[in-house]
């Protein structure tokens, strides 16, 4: 008898651990275990390929559990990519106006570049061919990336850098929609001299502009 007959392939004999039979976690830290194995697992697989089952199983998670804190995989990515985005009130203050609006740019160029990014043109693509899918994404935009803009107008107007002005939504976002349309057509990562161009051939002089009609 050879040895390759005699001796069990211990690998292949012994069981595999059921992730069920682990410690669960709850509440907040379950809601983090479920966001963080959403971006694993986009990182693994990309959007197309992001399995709920296997998000369950990486966050020690019962389907069910996941199921009722987000009903769809549109409503799930969503959710894991808007916990990447630093908080509006956490943008890097570099003392000016110019400065700070690259940072900001630079630190959502980053995202893209990542899982985020995957995701975005994932969610994108479905969109485009499912209506339904198309109303949930608009439904979950939640406008933080608007809201750090508003911070960074705020900083500004309190150095003195922009005087008091109505700037609408739409013209906060302009800068970063231009950014994310690039990333789209082009892939990423997004240059760092495009993104110099967005701040000084677009936001810059759309804040003055609204600055100077307003006065």
């Amino acid at each position: 008898m050879s040895r390759s007959d005699a001796v069990p392939d211990m690998a292949a004999t012994a069981p595999r651990e059921d992730h069920r039979t682990r410690p669960r976690r709850r509440g907040q830290a379950l809601d983090m275990a479920i966001l963080n194995a959403t971006i694993a697992e986009i990182d693994l697989f990309g959007y197309a390929g992001l399995s709920m089952e296997r998000v369950a199983e990486r966050a020690r998670a019962s389907k069910a559990s996941l199921y009722r804190r987000w009903p769809s995989k549109v409503e799930l990515v969503m959710a894991a990519i808007y916990d990447l985005l630093p908080d509006p009130a956490d943008a890097v203050d570099t003392g000016s106006l110019r400065g700070d609006l690259l940072a900001l740019l630079r630190t959502a160029a980053e995202l893209l570049a990542g899982a985020a990014g995957t995701a975005i043109r994932g969610l994108i693509s479905d969109a485009l061919r499912d209506p339904g899918q198309a109303a949930q994404l608009r439904r979950y935009t939640r406008g933080r990336s608007i809201a750090a803009m508003r911070e960074v107008v705020d900083r500004a107007v309190e150095r003195g850098e922009l005087p008091p002005a109505t700037i609408t939504a739409r013209q906060l976002e302009a800068g970063l929609s231009v950014m994310r349309f690039h990333f789209l057509t082009h892939g990423g990562p997004v240059p760092d001299y495009v993104i110099i161009e967005i701040v000084d051939e677009v936001v810059l002089p759309l804040l003055h502009a609204a600055a100077v009609r307003d006065a």
